[in-house]
This record gives C-alpha cells, structure tokens and sequence, in this order.
C-alpha cells in the first residue's frame, strides 16, 4: 500500500452517513448502530448530492461504502418510518422516488466501487451493496431480504438486480424463504467476491482500493464503462461511449507514462489525463 495520507471528513447533512476521504480513496459509512444502520429518510435525502459530489471529485478514484459499529453493514430500510412512509399510495410513491434517486446517483457512478460488509446486509442494504462492483464479506456476514415476512412487494428493479448477479433460482430462494444466509452461503451463490476474517477485513478492502487506486483512472473507468453496458440488453448498450473512452485511453499521457514506467522498471505515476 502507498503511504497513508492524513484523511479529511466531508459534510453530508446529517450524523448518520459519514465520508472520510484518505488520498484517493474515500470511505462512506452507513452511521446509524443502534438500528443496525437502517437506511433512515435522513440517509436516503443525503446520498444522491453525496454520490455526485464524490464522483466529480478529480482526488477521490475509488469509493468504499461500509457500516458503523461491527455488527452490521446496513440492514435495510428503517421499519419504523414504514407505518407514515410506505402505507398510503402517496407516502409510498414518495418513499419510492427517495429511493430511485439514490439508485440513480449509484448508477452514476464512474469509479470503482467496494462494499465492505461485516454482520447482517439484510433487505434495502443488500440492494445498497449490489451497487457496488466489488464486495468482501466477513466470515461473520448474513445476507437476506426479508418482504416476505413483511408483507412487502418486491419491485422488479430489486428483483432484477439480484437475478443479474446470482441467476434466477437463487433469487427465487432468497426472496421466497426470506431467510438469513451466512457469507460461505452468499459467496457460493455469487453474492460477494470475497470472504475473510473479520479481523482482516479492513485490511483487505483496503489494500484493494489502493491497488485499484494505484492503476490508470481512465482505463479503469472505461473498464467499468463496458462492464456496465455488457450487463444492459443488446438494444440499449452504449457502445460507442465505451469505444470512446477506450480511445481515450490510448490518446492519453497516462498511456505514455505506462510504457515508460515498464521501460524504466517502475512504479507508473497516473494522473488521470
């Protein structure tokens, strides 16, 4: 890892979602322990200027989403808002929207992005970490989504989501039994990448975010490009955008500075341009 930079905290509005930005990876922390981080109104309102906030910003090249406290990434919505917020038609369409603006603001993201996951990643926060492009899980982590012992209704962007990522079948298991999977469970079923200690958790979501960190911006970017439009149906890839970003990488002085770098047998210094 490079050395370590002082880290400098960003504002969000409210205490329960905190951004530490350390060189060029920062970190936002889901602050709300004493529900398990649940995903309260406050949260919703301040994720999507955060999101674009750090995704304009030139410094930050790799975002790291996690939970406060331990025991739990994010176990999904606040429960308790769900008698004002999500019983009438107008308190749920309203809901909805808070949550398709966070999810917009996800999907805005350009840079790479890591989910660190320890204790329970239940409901809207497994949604939150299938945002990300990467996820390490403590041996310690349990996954689920529990509307069916809610009464809830999926909606299809959810259930699209996790079919995308681990087939059909296993989202049938997930969103029909409702149960609690641990990490070995959720990694065989492709949920998470990764599963480590707990005790070495942070070490290696972060030792990931610096080596990625350390790579040239632009060819990682237009890598994520093309991840994300192979994943869209054939009618509504943008290929031309992702072709122009690999151009751009050819047209850029980090190319140049590549080569020299092998040439010189050394580290490359990227800047982005």
């Amino acid at each position: 890892m490079t050395s370590p930079s002082p880290a400098s905290r960003r504002q969000t509005g409210t205490d329960r979602l905190l951004v530490e930005v350390t060189g060029p990876v920062a970190t936002v922390t889901f602050n709300n322990p004493g529900k398990h981080n649940a995903l309260s109104a406050d949260m919703r309102a301040a994720l999507p200027g955060l999101l674009t906030a750090l995704n304009a910003d030139g410094e930050v090249r790799v975002i790291v989403m996690t939970g406060a406290g331990g025991k739990a990434f994010a176990s999904g919505a606040d429960i308790s808002e769900f008698g004002e917020q999500r019983t009438s038609p107008a308190a749920r369409a309203s809901y909805d929207q808070a949550w398709a603006a966070v999810n917009d603001a996800w999907a805005g993201i350009d840079k790479p992005v890591i989910a660190m996951i320890q204790g329970f990643c239940m409901g809207g926060g497994l949604l939150t970490a299938l945002q990300a492009d990467i996820r390490i899980a403590s041996d310690d982590s349990q996954f689920g989504v529990p509307a069916a012992r809610l009464g809830l209704g999926y909606a299809v962007s959810g259930v699209t989501a996790l079919m995308n990522l681990i087939g059909p079948a296993c989202t049938a298991e997930v969103l029909f039994s409702a149960r609690r999977f641990s990490a070995a469970e959720a990694l065989q079923m492709g949920l998470v990448n990764r599963v480590v200690p707990a005790d070495s958790l942070r070490e290696a979501v972060l030792g990931l975010a610096d080596s990625i960190a350390r790579n040239a911006p632009l060819t990682v970017a237009a890598a994520k490009a093309a991840i994300r439009e192979v994943g869209r149906p054939d009618g509504r890839r943008d290929l031309a955008r992702v072709q122009a970003m690999v151009e751009a990488c050819f047209r850029s002085a980090d190319y140049l500075e590549g080569q020299r770098a092998f040439a010189e047998k050394r580290p490359p210094a990227f800047t982005g341009r």
